[in-house]
């Protein structure tokens, strides 16, 4: 990106004042910027240069709507929080070994300014789904948790396991770029489809496996289908017929869920759908020596 207010390679020209460490910049295409720094507002007007030595992190929302939901958030939450947030998507971001949405930079601050303030007044919030998230999400509750460790020693208040979970469940949001009550959907989705599974298969998932990881994986992302209602549309009836053929016993399973999820949910997978799910359940299946053999 080179911003229409930077001057050479070394100063940037200020379009608006957020805080003391805040301001806003224009770039080429007309989007204003988000630049930090520790002062580089203070006693700035636009039209005032930035060094650009000074920048310790740029926020280029894409979504001008983002953008200008984040400097609204900046307006009614002190800037710490927003380094706070940052520090911890960067910990995620380098964990997962994947971007993560920019909306996380508002949805992530606005989440920990309340829970703070939660705290400071002695509002308890208990998870719900603390269970579901430490165990299909374990590397993002593993950030949650070291985010409470960030929270506590940057801004001083200590968090509960509760929040990390909350935490995690942003991360997770931000993997898939879809919306907090849709993720909570599926969260609660997978919650049901790995107790018809082990209902079925009369088994125990071991959730340490590699296997077990990877159809948490395919359910997260078949969850976000579901809620988008972007359905696979691979329409090849012969392999459908022939991976129902072959896997009997697991497309047996897939049903169970199909009809589980339609009566709990109003939700009907679509054949594209049972497909693929069937060729996840035989390979899990297939790590816990349980399912039939091929037909």
């Amino acid at each position: 990106m080179t911003p229409a207010g930077m001057q050479g390679q070394d100063a940037y020209r200020i379009s608006r004042v957020i805080g003391n460490n805040f301001v806003c910049i224009t770039d080429a295409d007309g989007r204003e910027v988000i630049l930090r720094g520790l002062g580089i507002g203070f006693k700035k007007q636009p039209g005032d240069l930035v060094p650009a030595q000074k920048i310790e992190k740029i926020y280029d929302l894409r979504d001008p709507e983002k953008s200008s939901r984040l400097m609204e958030l900046l307006g009614d939450v002190p800037a710490e929080f927003l380094d706070v947030s940052t520090e911890i998507i960067e910990a995620a971001e380098k964990a997962i070994g994947r971007r993560l949405s920019e909306n996380i930079y508002i949805t992530l601050t606005d989440h920990i300014c309340f829970a703070v303030e939660r705290l400071r007044t002695g509002v308890d919030y208990p998870n719900q789904l603390l269970w579901e998230i430490t165990n299909f999400y374990p590397s993002e509750f593993a950030v949650g948790v070291q985010a409470l460790d960030i929270i506590e020693q940057r801004l001083g208040y200590r968090l509960s396991q509760d929040e990390a979970g909350f935490i995690a469940l942003h991360i997770v949001n931000a993997e898939i770029d879809g919306k907090m009550s849709d993720m909570v959907r599926i969260t609660e989705l997978i919650r049901r489809i790995t107790a018809t599974v082990q209902e079925y298969y009369g088994v125990s998932l071991d959730e340490q496996s590699l296997d077990y990881g990877r159809f948490i994986t395919h359910l997260k992302f078949l969850g976000q289908r579901i809620t988008q209602n972007k359905y696979s549309r691979e329409e090849d009836a012969e392999f459908q017929g022939m991976i129902v053929r072959r896997f009997r016993h697991d497309y047996r399973c897939a049903e169970r869920i199909r009809d589980d999820l339609q009566q709990a949910f109003a939700i009907r997978l679509p054949p594209e759908e049972m497909t693929f799910l069937t060729i996840h359940l035989h390979r899990l299946a297939l790590t816990m020596s349980i399912t039939e053999k091929e037909e």
